[in-house]
């Protein structure tokens, strides 16, 4: 009897752990506007498990036309005009680079850029393997996401500002990445 009672209390354990593992994330940020009063927007992020890469899709709107720098920065601070949201965010003390380097040669926050179309909208989907949703050095809940004035040159740009921000610019809109309402722990 002792035994079975274990090996039942094992069971409910095991199958509690192994949800908790396998539980997706989502996340959100909505995008306000920071040097630039007509941005704003969404970006969803969901990772189907620790192990896996962060899908991440958003719609920015109140753009320039053309290629615009997307980063994590470090802090979820929203204000003066995005500012306070700190600098990129980089656990390793990489370099600045293009969002598919390996990890080693980009920053976790580098998500490379986004093309705005002639109405001022991008529509974006990217996947990143080194962000994640779940706890951990490179997690980005409760982080910032920026949208750049500029196009990102990722790290190619030959100078000392190319290393650390691509030269993207100011920073137009912001949002701070939260886990979806009810997917908190």
């Amino acid at each position: 009897m002792e035994s079975n009672m274990k090996f039942v209390i094992c069971a409910v354990l095991f199958t509690l752990v192994a949800d908790r593992v396998s539980a997706s994330r989502q996340a959100e940020a909505v995008i306000q506007a920071g040097t630039d009063e007509g941005v704003s927007g969404l970006v969803m992020f969901y990772q189907t498990a620790e192990t896996e890469p962060v899908q991440i899709s958003g719609s920015i709107s109140g753009l320039a036309p053309g290629l615009h720098g997307l980063h994590v920065h470090q802090n979820g601070n929203l204000t003066s005009a995005c500012s306070d949201a700190g600098s990129h965010f980089n656990p390793a003390g990489s370099d600045h680079g293009a969002h598919p380097n390996l990890a080693d040669r980009r920053h976790v926050a580098d998500l490379g850029n986004v093309v705005a179309d002639e109405t001022g909208t991008a529509d974006f989907q990217l996947q990143d393997k080194l962000q994640t949703l779940y706890d951990g050095e490179n997690v980005i809940v409760g982080r910032a996401i920026v949208i750049h004035a500029l196009e990102d040159d990722l790290g190619l740009g030959g100078d000392e500002e190319s290393k650390k921000t691509g030269n993207a610019g100011a920073r137009v809109g912001c949002g701070l990445i939260e886990l979806s309402q009810g997917l908190e722990e």
